[in-house]
Parts: structure tokens; sequence; C-alpha cells
């Protein structure tokens, strides 16, 4: 908690805080309130976006692997192209686009992500000239060999847990998930922690079978970008697997109005340059 205020600046938490009204703060909300809003905030942001990310990956040694890639997002729209405020759960897809390693260059991940359905995802390997569609049943397994799962990337969906508050401080709310369907996942349920007024999950803790913390999440740094706040370095450990993997968010940018034919078989094969600058 004290390291998540040193990273907020005070002059950003009385900036945020200012364009709270006091309804606003004393308003009562439900847990299912607060984790739409945490979901919005950490996976909703503007209509559509992009960022270079560089991923740090150290192993239980300390021995430390680079992963540098570009993301693009778009998220779905309503029909009148308006997004509304409590847009929070949209469908959503992903263009990532990798240049490091060398060998990994112009490889792309693309994901087409449903919220009542099993997300459709492809693989392209340049070295191959391949396109493969690739198992969205794996959703629990590790990122591009880092510490980071694909459902920490794209999100889970929130249908998938039940939802408890367990602890509300002055600044924070403390909010436990349990799988609906235990059998689907490794963990027996998770913690999230969400600040208060700004609505940002700033960590997250997972609990295995036993009772026992093994993932650790933590938002590291913060920067509020074309005003919205938005964490640009996180941190996910593993005491299982040992090590922890750092990614470092550089280049975002908000509502550039990508094309939706970007997220298509075509652009994975022909990169749309253009936004991946």
């Amino acid at each position: 908690m004290k390291r998540f205020y040193i990273v907020l600046t005070v002059a950003l938490i009385s900036s945020l805080w200012q364009n709270l009204n006091a309804e606003d703060i004393n308003k009562k909300l439900t847990v299912e309130e607060i984790i739409k809003q945490a979901n919005k905030v950490a996976y909703y942001q503007g209509k559509d976006g992009k960022a270079k990310i560089e991923m740090e990956i150290y192993n239980k040694n300390g021995k430390k692997r680079i992963r540098k890639f570009t993301v693009l997002r778009r998220d779905a729209l309503p029909k009148d192209g308006k997004v509304k405020a409590d847009d929070y759960c949209a469908e959503q897809k992903f263009y990532i686009s990798f240049t490091r390693p060398a060998d990994w260059n112009r490889t792309v991940f693309m994901v087409h992500k449903f919220i009542n359905k099993d997300d459709d995802r492809w693989l392209y390997l340049p070295g191959l000239d391949l396109v493969k569609r690739i198992s969205a049943t794996d959703k629990r397994t590790s990122f591009v060999g880092s510490h980071f799962f694909y459902e920490d990337i794209s999100g889970r969906n929130l249908n998938e847990d039940i939802h408890e508050l367990i602890k509300e401080s002055k600044t924070s709310y403390t909010i436990k998930n349990t799988p609906k369907k235990a059998d689907t996942v490794e963990f027996s349920y998770y913690l999230i922690y969400v600040q208060k007024g700004t609505f940002l999950p700033y960590a997250s803790e997972y609990f295995d079978k036993n009772g026992e913390k093994y993932r650790e999440g933590r938002a590291l740094k913060t920067k509020v970008i074309d005003g919205y706040l938005t964490v640009i370095e996180a941190e996910m450990n593993d005491s299982k697997i040992g090590g922890k993997t750092i990614l470092k968010y550089s280049k975002v940018k908000y509502n550039i109005n990508l094309p939706e034919n970007i997220f298509t078989e075509r652009f994975l094969r022909n990169p749309p340059r253009k936004f991946l600058r």
C-alpha cells in the first residue's frame, strides 16, 4: 500500500480527487459496481489504444530475458459509435506484434475476445510464413514465457467468479474472487486491491488449493495519459516457478481510431506499420 502511494504523487492524487464530488465519494457501492469500474480502468480506457511494451523476464536465478512488442487494442463499439459511461465488458480485439528478440521479429499474436464464448486466437510465424489458429483454453498459462498469463493481459471475464467485498478502508477496497468452476483454474481464489476514487486495481494476489499465496501482481508506476490514469510499469511474480516479470509501457495513446480491418488474418502477414510505429 505504501509503495503505491509513493508511485502516485501527492499532486496526482489531489488532482484526481478534485474531480469527484462529495456525493460520489460517500456513495456506498456494491461489490459488482466496484469490480466493474476496476475492470473498466484496467482494460477499457478509451475506445481503442496502443502501447510499446518492454518485457523483462527474470528466472529464479535472476537471469534476464527481454521481449519487445507493440499492442493495438480496439473495443467493439455500439451501433451508434458512442462509448457509454458504463461500458466495461465489451468484446475486444488485440493485435500484438513482436520486434525482440531478433528471432521473434514480425511474429504476431492476435486475439478476438468474446464475452459469452471462447476467444478466437491466431499466431503468425514469419520464419515459416504460417498462420496458426491456437487454442483458447490456455488462458491460465504463460504469456510468451513470462510470469503473466494470457488472462492477465486481456482480462478475465467477470462472470466467471463470485465477487465479495471483504475489506474497505478510507483509501481502498479488497475484493475476494472465487471461481464458479474451480476445476477450470489452478487457483482457489484471488484478491484484488482497488484504489478508491480512481478505481485503479493496483495489486492482485492468487492463492492455491491449500490457501497459500503463490502469485502476486503490482502496479509499480502510473501516469495520466490522454486523461486516463494508466499503469506504465507492472510486475508479476510466482513463488512456485521462481522469478518475476516486469512490463514497461511507453508511447501509450488512446482513441486513435484504429480501423477494424487491422484485426484480420490479412494483416498478420502484412503488419499495419503506420499504427505500429
